[in-house]
């Protein structure tokens, strides 16, 4: 490989990439396609959680562990994975590492919001345009697809 080539390999993947680059011969790692191996332990652990609660009703102002809103749900999530996270959708926005949707990954927080109304809805991602999250009221916890793109994506630290 030439010389001319590496400013480009490490513009591309990041200068905390460059070591990995060495060791696996140049191979380019894309910012945003993370495998499972690249979310974080917590995220990770976060969205197994949720994903366990899957049929779960869905109770306004409900925390769980048996009946979730949608905050809610995050917040038990999170917190069960070692990270607490405030009450209502809104705070945890205000909470997390604001980031794209080219650099969301597993287990980032998915904000639905309004022009005039704010933050109003959240869930957790799980990756090929689908949130785990408790919807409404007479619905269940469930693996949806993102229906809109007024979405805020944050990440947990």
């Amino acid at each position: 490989m030439g010389a001319h080539k590496r400013p480009s390999l490490l513009s591309r993947a990041g200068a905390a990439s460059a070591l990995t680059l060495a060791a696996v011969g140049a191979s380019v790692v894309v910012p945003g396609a993370a495998s499972g191996a690249e979310a974080s332990p917590l995220s990770d652990r976060a969205l197994e959680i949720a994903a366990s609660k899957q049929g779960s009703p869905y109770q306004w102002g409900a925390t769980g562990p048996y009946r979730f809103d949608c905050s809610g749900l995050t917040l038990y999530s999170f917190k069960k994975a070692g990270k607490r996270l405030p009450r209502t959708a809104a705070q945890q926005y205000n909470s997390t590492r604001h980031i794209s949707r080219a650099a969301r990954e597993r287990g980032d927080l998915v904000f639905f919001f309004s022009h005039g109304r704010g933050v109003y809805h959240v869930g957790i991602y799980a990756g090929d345009g689908k949130i785990w999250h408790a919807p409404k009221t007479g619905a269940v916890v469930r693996l949806e697809r993102i229906w809109t793109n007024s979405v805020w994506y944050g990440r947990v630290d």
